[in-house]
């Protein structure tokens, strides 16, 4: 078996590649930094060196006391215009945000690894200081006895989704603003409107349809996603008309659509119960429970401890509302038993377009 010329191995060979940062380790003079010649690293240096050069996530190696860091071409823009950090110290790097990232580096230089998401920092890399957010982790690098030899930062930085998250925040706040603002006018146009011509009954139901539909819409706007928890909802609504309420059931996410028109369903069912149902007397309550079963939400109205009812002999808004029903294919099923309202309200939560 021929010998292995060692005098001809490549001291660079566990640089791996031809990208521009594997060309400029290669080429960097390391006898000139406190690592020192990279004959003489440690093998956990120039294997942590390796699985960072080889990565396609930003990364960067920062190693023994002075930090001397090593990166990566995905790691090139979060730098922006710097001075070449290559072989500089980490602290130097970022010398404007190391009262902030300093203290979690020396975390990870006593061998504790942080993950922070959407970090705030101040730096500086375009010629003026900017705020940036970064999601990241320290870890720490050891050497073969368990000492801690270096640090890695792995790193991606998340600046424009943030800011778009907050650009939509302000959105819906205006929004809502305006919707609130929208309504209201609708409501003065109304009063000054129907005010000779309807009776103040109708003004009041008129108002609180109105306030219920402006709630629905305000816990919509509260969200960070478009979509709302039932619960949430119910919870909000049915306290404005008293609290002889038994609610029972569990976590529901309602799209927008679904959850305004269940908000409107609910203040009129609350509403009649109030005027003529179960609400209506002192011993009375109402039952709303609610399941989930194959992708189709059943919510059930059970009026207790009311008087004796019977099928409304007039068909009015409320009853109108009722009878439109749901969005798409949800249903609404009314019976009128001696012992009190029963309503069944079917919605399905996987119906084509309301994602």
């Amino acid at each position: 078996m021929a010998l292995l010329d060692r005098g001809n191995e490549d001291p660079f060979g566990f640089v791996p590649g031809q990208g521009p940062m594997a060309r400029a380790v290669r080429a960097f003079d390391w006898a000139a930094t406190p690592l020192g010649p990279v004959s003489e690293w440690p093998l956990e240096l120039k294997t942590a060196t390796s699985v960072v050069m080889e990565s396609a996530f930003p990364s960067a190696l920062t190693w023994g006391p002075e930090l001397i860091t090593i990166y990566n071409d995905a790691f090139r823009p979060i730098l922006g215009r710097k001075p070449e950090a290559l072989g500089r110290s980490f602290r130097d790097i970022w010398a404007e945000a190391w009262d902030t990232i300093g203290p979690i580096a020396q975390r990870a230089l006593a061998g504790e690894s942080t993950f922070i998401e959407d970090f705030e920092l101040e730096i500086e890399r375009f010629g003026r200081p900017e705020v940036a957010w970064f999601t990241f982790c320290y870890s720490p690098v050891r050497l073969a006895d368990g000492t801690v030899g270096g640090m890695l930062d792995t790193v991606v930085e998340t600046t424009a989704t943030v800011r778009a998250r907050q650009a939509a925040e302000l959105m819906r706040q205006e929004l809502g603003h305006r919707l609130k603002n929208t309504l209201a006018m609708a409501q003065s146009i109304a009063w000054h409107t129907l005010r000779k011509s309807a009776g103040s009954d109708a003004m009041e139901a008129f108002q609180a349809r109105l306030l219920s539909l402006s709630r629905a819409h305000e816990l919509l706007l509260q969200q960070q996603h478009d979509s709302m928890d039932l619960g949430e909802l119910v919870s909000a609504l049915l306290p404005l008309h008293g609290n002889r309420f038994a609610i029972d059931g569990p976590t529901v996410h309602l799209n927008a659509q679904i959850a305004v028109a269940l908000s409107l369903l609910l203040h009129e069912l609350a509403t009649n119960a109030a005027k003529y149902g179960a609400l209506s007397s002192s011993s009375g309550y109402v039952g709303l429970c609610w399941l989930v079963e194959d992708d189709e939400l059943l919510l059930q109205w059970r009026e207790h401890g009311g008087p004796a009812v019977q099928p409304p002999g007039s068909t009015g808004f409320g009853t109108r509302l009722m009878d439109m029903g749901l969005p798409g294919s949800g249903r609404v099923e009314r019976r009128y038993p001696g012992t009190g309202v029963e309503v069944d309200l079917r919605v399905p939560l996987r119906e084509p377009g309301w994602e």
